[in-house]
């Protein structure tokens, strides 16, 4: 019979009189891959939390390793040897590989070290994995997937059993998954237990062994991955999310006229020989499938100059810098996008100057946004701290920024990262705004999650240059691990002829 590496029986955890986790039950065996799809954040934070530090619990009972290491009648407090990975890095970025790997870790107790001796230690590590990266560099040097590996290995050589994977298919491009789903195969095989967390049930259904539903704080659905593929109407906010999709498949119009944005013979760093365009109205989602080019081409758009090669907006060169005619929405903009010692009205309206000089001394103008978006907004926002809004109310003040700014395409870098499933459908309508003003959309994505839903054409970037070109019609070739695919194939595929499956 199988261990049991994690048995979570009947948790509730509350924080501060509020109930994060109700009646949580869950068990991971070893060697098993778990998948976990929260329909929203609510308790996920909650759950990490546990699964490191034992606090107090309002019921339940947690097992770590079949050994009772938190209960609700009492607790002895400590923490758990369970690693959790995210999507932001946890290494010392000025440190070697190395020594975050040894150096670093809990329990590592030498004076003096001896770099050549751990390096040696490290190397059957990295070609047990197949993995290539040298002991000696430093964490700032490598690039976001080896990065990844490192806190995977680090998590290996401090002896967790249990790994928590975070939404990682957002940050790594699906080449890279495909190597990630083959090393966490190898550690499974050797009794490590894994809990895969992604928005997208494609994604877990790939490679996990069984699957957990997540709503407000409880499972309430487990699926095998060798069971049939579920409806998507099982819950009320998923039918609006798979309704809205085949909303936007309906959506036909091809965007014909003068390109509002070109790239010509790009070079950057990373960057080799980009050639694209985008039309006036369009959405074009730029898939990054190395996870090395995207940096650059944001860096061209906000600061710098290219090497060599153009970038065009409306026939004419980019003004790195200032140049209002377009707008790049950083990754979760509620966090990177909000300006706390501002304003609502401040924050709303700030690049916005260069269309009304008077916007700040004008108290008619003023008085004039509030009432006009106040109806969109909600009126009462315009007199709260930034700091006091909803997530949705973040959003709602980025993209409406955006929006009387007024330019002429808009860059969107992976607008849908760790957002649950109402904030992505929200994402959406907020994004279909500018559509229909004609403001033209352009998605930065490395993994595809939710991005196709409003696109016009797919281009896939691989070493720096164009690889791939897919019109709407043609997503239906694209993996079938690509979210919401089985649409696809359901509008496209008699048309050409393909196979309609969701499996196929």
């Amino acid at each position: 019979m199988r261990e049991e590496m994690l048995r979570m029986e009947r948790v509730t955890y509350r924080n501060q009189s509020v109930t994060e986790l109700d009646n949580f039950s869950m068990t991971i065996l070893s060697g098993e891959i778990m998948g976990l799809v929260p329909v929203n954040n609510d308790g996920l934070e909650a759950l990490f939390l546990l699964l490191k530090q034992n606090l107090p619990l309002h019921y339940g009972y947690i097992y770590y390793h079949e050994k009772l290491v938190n209960e609700w009648k009492k607790t002895e407090g400590g923490t758990n040897r369970i690693s959790i990975i995210r999507n932001e890095s946890s290494l010392a970025q000025d440190l070697t590989v190395v020594d975050n790997v040894f150096v670093l870790r809990q329990g590592f107790r030498k004076w003096f070290m001896q770099p050549e001796v751990l390096k040696k230690q490290l190397l059957p590590f990295l070609e047990d994995i197949g993995m290539n990266i040298r002991a000696d560099a430093y964490v700032d040097e490598l690039t976001v997937f080896e990065k990844f590996v490192v806190e995977l290995l680090k998590a290996v050589v401090a002896g967790s059993r249990l790994i928590v994977l975070d939404s990682v298919g957002t940050f790594i491009s699906d080449s890279e998954l495909i190597k990630l789903h083959g090393i966490l195969r190898h550690y499974a095989g050797k009794g490590i237990s894994f809990l895969y967390v992604s928005a997208h049930f494609e994604e877990t259904r790939q490679f996990c062994d069984r699957i957990a539903l997540m709503e407000n704080g409880h499972i309430i659905k487990y699926f095998d991955s060798k069971d049939k593929k579920p409806d998507q109407f099982f819950i009320p906010c998923v039918e609006d999310y798979d309704r809205w999709v085949r909303t936007q498949l309906k959506v036909q119009e091809k965007k014909q006229g003068k390109a509002a944005f070109e790239v010509r013979s790009l070079y950057h760093r990373n960057i080799r020989n980009l050639n694209l365009w985008v039309n006036a109205g369009e959405c074009l989602v730029l898939q990054d499938m190395d996870n090395c080019a995207l940096e650059d081409f944001f860096f061209l758009l906000e600061e710098k100059k290219p090497e060599s090669g153009q970038i065009i907006v409306d026939g004419e060169k980019l003004r790195p810098g200032m140049d209002r005619r377009i707008a790049v929405i950083q990754e979760l903009p509620a966090e990177t996008m909000i300006f706390h010692n501002m304003s609502y009205f401040d924050n709303l309206c700030f690049t916005m100057d260069h269309r009304f000089r008077k916007i700040w001394s004008s108290k008619g103008m003023k008085k004039s946004i509030i009432s006009e978006y106040g109806q969109f907004l909600g009126e009462d926002v315009f007199f709260k701290r930034p700091e006091e809004l909803t997530v949705k109310q973040k959003y709602d003040l980025v993209y409406t920024r955006i929006l009387l700014q007024n330019p002429r395409v808009v860059f969107c870098i992976q607008p849908f990262r760790r957002a649950e499933v109402s904030i992505r459908s929200h994402i959406w309508e907020l994004l279909e705004r500018f559509l229909k003003k004609g403001i033209t959309v352009v998605i930065l994505a490395v993994n595809l999650a939710d991005s196709l839903a409003l696109a016009d054409r797919l281009i896939r970037i691989k070493d720096g240059t164009v690889q791939e070109v897919y019109d709407k019609k043609d997503f239906i070739k694209l993996p079938v691990n690509t979210p919401w695919l089985y649409l696809y194939k359901e509008k496209y595929a008699s048309e050409s002829g393909e196979d309609k499956s969701p499996d196929k």
